[in-house]
């Protein structure tokens, strides 16, 4: 037997299970679309012979529902959904993630209050118009982005398998095969011929290698194929970047999915221990800066659309941030639902006035000037009864920041289309950022990049494209809120400053270990509190796709009231 396997022609074994998998973009709480985008899969794969389909972990609702998942109303709309489904069901087993009730399976153990819901995360196998079986999540992870015990109740499933022609398949979902002792094991004792594992793993820097590997181990491991199924698309901070995988019996990756993208692929795995002819898959996972872009532009890309909204706004300064959000922007959405609004003061300089002109015009992006000395001499005239004629320090500086966010908000509101923050990690992580001013704007592309990445995804988006001017990527960084001002004048270089932040926050580094990594115990400490005197500004920042292990926001969790390290 020939079939196509990871692009390429090879003979196949006669023991064979064929089995398809559809990597799709679903929208939390669109039951009614996230039901006919999976109907169209059901009949795809009909269409292909398909034995077993293989969706996303909760398909049906979208993930994370977060505490929509709590809601009766909710989880029946959502059950309905899916015997809609289950009665559209054929020859082919399709194997779908929706949310259940923990009811209609054993309960925990008496005492165990550990978990606040009554909601199971659950996949159904449908087959011939009806539901054949459920299977409930038995691990559910509570670290990280994740609150799963707060939304569902853990799985006490009877091990067990279903029947997929001659073949046991075993279902499992995310964490159940991440786990070295999981439910997985489990399947294999009861003779699980085929392992499949419904996802919806977030992303971050690397992470398709790192599923790459677990999921070779686990096949080698359970002498079985895996059939690792993930979900693609943004949702608010997290971004799911598919790149589903299949993997042969002794571990051999049969199957790389696109990152980033939709996908439907149709495999005839071996089976019985057969293996496949070494014939590596054709798709490459991609480099960290192509990697990092994509991501972003999905996140952006998904957040404006999911959220009905028709265009972006970006405040352009003539800065490095600005130009890498523009960019992503223009990539995300197309260049005509692109505004970029340049906003000079007296103190911006003439470069930075034409920087913003000229990669306004690379990109084809709509430009406008609105030039805000007017509005901040009406704040200075209207506040200095109160705050006095002279010596305002940052509070003045700050009433320019200010004067732009609202400019920018009064354009989003009568014209419709999202304001773009264009902070970056590293400002936001030491409070270098202005309230109500460049903090203003619905969404945050930049908010988990580090000052010195948005350099290099400049520098590579160039290579592509020379679309951000040179002088951008040279001259020194600057808020340009008074004359001569540069970033170094109140922040360590960005190189150290980076640096810092990333054992601090990323990695959870004390104050002694990152002293002992070689830098100034006096920096440390001034870093490491600005750090933590800016939680009640981050707290109120705009969300922004998460690319590292330690995201800004629901990920890095602190109190804002705090004396700790200060």
């Amino acid at each position: 037997m020939c079939a196509r396997v990871g692009g390429l022609s090879v003979s196949l074994p006669d023991m064979v299970l064929r089995i398809a998998g559809a990597q799709l973009n679903l929208v939390v709480g669109d039951l009614e679309g996230n039901c006919r985008r999976i109907g169209d899969a059901m009949d795809w794969a009909e269409e292909n012979r398909a034995d077993l389909l293989v969706l996303p972990e909760l398909a049906v609702s979208g993930y994370p529902p977060e505490d929509l998942a709590l809601r009766g109303d909710f989880l029946e709309a959502n059950r309905e959904v899916l015997a809609r489904l289950a009665s559209r069901s054929r020859r082919a087993v399709t194997v779908v993630g929706f949310l259940d009730s923990s009811r209609s399976q054993a309960e925990p153990p008496p005492g165990d209050d550990t978990y606040s819901a009554r909601v199971a995360n659950a996949a159904a196998i449908l087959r011939g118009g009806r539901v054949q079986g459920v299977y409930h999540k038995a691990l559910l992870p509570n670290y990280g982005v994740f609150d799963e015990r707060r939304w569902f109740y853990p799985g006490h499933n009877p091990v067990r398998t279903w029947g997929v022609g001659d073949t046991a398949v075993g279902v499992s979902i995310c964490e159940d095969l991440w786990v070295d002792d999981g439910p997985w094991r489990r399947l294999v004792e009861v003779g699980a011929g085929v392992i499949v594992n419904l996802n919806a793993s977030p992303y971050h820097r690397g992470k398709a290698c790192e599923r790459e590997a677990l999921v070779s181990r686990r096949a080698r491991e359970a002498g079985a194929p895996v059939v690792y199924l993930n979900l693609v698309g943004g949702q608010d901070e997290l971004v799911f970047d598919g790149a589903s995988l299949v993997a042969a019996a002794d571990g051999a990756i049969l199957y790389r999915s696109v990152q980033f993208g939709e996908d439907r692929f149709v495999l005839d795995v071996p089976l019985s221990g057969e293996t496949v002819p070494a014939s590596p898959p054709e798709r490459t996972w991609m480099e960290p800066e192509e990697e990092i872009w994509a991501a972003l532009t999905l996140g952006i890309g998904d957040y404006v659309r999911k959220n009905r909204f028709d265009a972006a706004v970006v405040g352009l300064s003539g800065g490095i941030d600005s130009a890498v959000t523009a960019c992503l922007a223009a990539d995300a959405l197309g260049a005509d639902r692109v505004w970029g609004v340049s906003m000079p003061s007296v103190y911006s300089s003439e470069h930075s006035k034409t920087d913003a002109k000229r990669l306004a015009s690379n990109l084809g992006i709509r430009f406008d000037m609105v030039p805000i000395e007017r509005a901040h001499t009406a704040f200075l005239d209207t506040l200095s009864p109160v705050m006095g004629k002279d010596g305002w320090g940052v509070a003045g500086e700050n009433l320019q920041a200010r004067a732009r966010g609202s400019i920018l908000m009064a354009l989003s509101n009568r014209h419709g289309g999202l304001v773009l923050a264009t902070g970056n990690k590293s400002e936001l992580s030491v409070g270098y950022a202005t309230l109500y001013g460049d903090m203003v704007g619905g969404f945050a592309p930049l908010k988990d990049i580090y000052k010195t990445l948005v350099y290099r995804l400049a520098r590579w988006r160039n290579r592509r494209a020379p679309d951000i001017p040179c002088d951008i990527l040279t001259k020194p960084p600057s808020a340009e809120l008074r004359p001569d001002q540069f970033d170094t004048d109140s922040l360590p270089p960005y190189d150290i400053l980076d640096s810092m932040l990333a054992m601090y926050i990323d990695s959870e580094r004390s104050m002694e270990e990152i002293t002992a990594a070689g830098f100034d115990p006096a920096l440390v400490r001034r870093v490491v509190g600005l750090v933590e005197r800016s939680e009640y500004k981050r707290r109120q920042s705009a969300p922004g796709p998460k690319i590292t292990t330690k995201s800004l926001g629901r990920e890095r969790r602190r109190p804002i009231t705090s004396a700790w390290n200060l």
